[in-house]
């Protein structure tokens, strides 16, 4: 493989860490929203499913989704807003 594809420093950082709450909290499923966003931002989405156990347009967080990016966008939080409304798109395919 060419080294212009090998990414040499991968798997010198620190796992990503995900704060949640314990799963039987009810804050759990907003936790895990904002861990799903907070994932795809350093492109690691797969880690914050995994921490979660839920994945990237879950239906079941759209209501959290919903209200992180009112929130954003009335921030100017741009990125975060624009990780968002992938998501809803995401929660509307098939």
């Amino acid at each position: 493989m060419s080294r212009a594809f090998v990414n040499e420093d991968a798997g010198n950082e620190a796992d990503p860490r995900f704060e949640l709450p314990d799963p039987a909290s009810t804050y759990y499923p907003e936790a895990s929203a904002w861990a799903l966003l907070q994932g795809a931002d350093a492109g690691d989405s797969r880690s914050a499913e995994l921490a979660t156990g839920y994945t990237w347009g879950d239906k079941r967080l759209v209501p959290h989704i919903e209200r992180i990016l009112e929130k954003a966008t009335q921030d100017g939080e741009n990125r975060l807003a624009q990780l968002a409304r992938r998501f809803l798109r995401a929660s509307r395919e098939p």
